[in-house]
C-alpha cells in the first residue's frame, strides 16, 4: 500500500497542525523521541537516529495533537499519545521495507538495507515497546486504562491483515479482501481519533468512530489498488500487486468478471506463483472494466463511510474532516479517466 502521507499537501499538513500557538507541535514529539532514543547503544541506536532523521510529515501524530487540542486534552498526554502512535506506525514502516525489500525510506537507504536484516527486526520491535511505554504514561496521566489495550488492539489487526496477504487466493473473494484491507489500513488511522476520545472520556462514540474509519480505509485501499495497477501510485513494477500475489480489488474485479473457463485459466496461473504469463494477465486486467468495477465499489464504500461520519458528535466530526476530505480527493482522483 502506498503511503498516505506521500499524498499529503502542505494546504492540508496546516489543516492538522495544531488549533493554537501555545498547543503541543510535531516538534514536541519529535524531541520526545529523539530524548528516548538516545538510551539506546551499538548498533540499534545508529539505526534508530539513522531513521528518525527522515521523520516524514507525522501525520497520525498530527491527527493525534488535534484531536486532543479539540477536545482539550493536556499537553503531557496528547504529546505522548501522538508519540505512541507515530513510533508504531515508524515500526511497521521498518518491518514492511524489510518484508518487501524495499531499499529507500523518505530519501535514504531504509533500516535493513543500511543495517541488515536482523537490526531492523530488532528496531522495530523496540519501538513497538516504545510505543507501549508511551501509551502507558498517557493512560496514568488521564486515568484512561483502556487506552494501551487500545493500541495493542490496532497492533494486533494490522499484524493479521499483512500476515493474511500473504496467504492470499483471489477465490476467497470481496469479503475476504474488504477485511484484509480493514485490517491493513484503518487501525493506525483510527487509533490518533480514538485515543484523544477515550482520554476525553467520551467512550460511547468509539464504536461509531472505528467503524466510520473501517469503511474510510477500506475505500483509500481499494483507490490505491487502482493507482497501482495502473502505475500511478510511484511503485516500481506497474501492477506488482499481481506479480507478487497480493490481495488487489482490480485483480479481483477482473476474476469475477471471468467465465468459467478464462477463471479457472487465470486462477491456476496465479497460484502457480511465476511471472512468466504476468505482461499478457496484465495487459488482460487493462483491457477489462476491472477499474471501472473497483471503483463503483470503492465509492459505494466511501458513501457508507460519509454517512457514518455523519454520525458522530461535533467535536470529533471536526476532527476527523482533514483526512476524510484527504481520502475523499484520493477516491476521486482515482477515477478519473475510467
Amino acid at each position: 500500500m502506498n503511503e498516505l502521507s506521500t499524498l499529503v499537501t502542505t494546504q492540508f499538513v496546516a489543516r492538522l497542525d495544531h488549533c493554537s500557538e501555545n498547543a503541543p507541535s510535531h516538534r514536541d514529539i519529535e524531541r520526545l523521541i529523539r530524548h528516548r532514543i538516545e538510551t539506546l547503544r551499538g548498533a540499534l541506536g545508529h539505526a534508530a537516529c539513522h531513521h528518525f532523521a527522515a521523520p516524514g510529515k507525522m501525520l497520525r501524530a498530527k491527527m493525534a495533537l488535534r484531536g486532543a487540542a479539540l477536545l482539550n486534552i493536556d499537553d503531557f498526554s496528547a504529546i505522548r499519545w501522538a508519540s505512541a502512535i507515530e513510533v508504531l506506525h515508524n515500526a511497521s514502516l521498518i518491518h514492511d521495507d524489510l518484508c518487501d525489500g524495499d531499499k529507500h525510506r523518505r530519501g535514504q537507504q531504509s533500516i535493513w538495507a543500511k543495517f541488515g536484516r536482523n537490526t531492523a527486526l530488532a528496531l522495530g520491535d523496540w519501538l513497538v515497546a516504545l510505543s507501549f511505554e508511551f501509551a502507558a504514561e498517557a493512560a496514568k496521566h488521564t486515568n484512561s486504562p483502556n487506552l494501551v489495550s487500545r493500541l495493542a488492539g490496532h497492533m494486533a489487526r494490522t499484524t493479521a491483515g499483512v500476515a493474511d496477504e500473504f496467504e492470499w487466493c483471489i477465490s476467497k473473494g470481496w469479503a475476504r479482501y474488504l477485511e484484509i484491507a480493514g485490517d491493513k489500513t484503518a487501525p493506525f488511522l483510527t487509533a490518533p481519533t480514538q485515543g484523544v476520545v477515550i482520554m476525553a472520556g467520551n467512550e460511547q462514540c468509539e464504536s461509531r468512530l472505528v467503524e466510520y474509519f473501517s469503511d474510510l480505509g477500506k475505500a483509500y485501499q481499494i483507490a490505491n489498488d487502482i493507482a497501482e495497477f495502473n502505475g500511478n501510485d510511484e511503485a516500481k513494477i506497474v501492477a506488482g500487486d499481481l506479480a507478487q500475489r497480493r490481495p488487489n480489488a482490480v485483480v479481483l474485479a477482473f476474476a469475477d468478471g471471468l467465465d468459467h473457463h478464462s477463471y479457472n485459466q487465470f486462477k491456476g496461473w496465479f497460484q502457480r506463483g511465476d511471472n512468466e504469463q504476468l505482461g499478457k494477465w496484465s495487459a488482460r486486467i487493462l483491457g477489462s472494466n476491472a477499474m471501472r468495477v473497483a471503483a463503483s465499489k470503492m465509492m459505494d464504500i466511501l458513501k457508507c463511510a460519509e454517512e457514518k461520519g455523519a454520525m458522530l458528535s461535533p467535536p470529533v466530526a471536526e476532527i476527523v474532516n482533514p483526512v476524510h476530505e484527504l481520502v475523499q480527493r484520493v477516491c476521486i482522483s482515482s477515477t478519473e479517466g475510467l
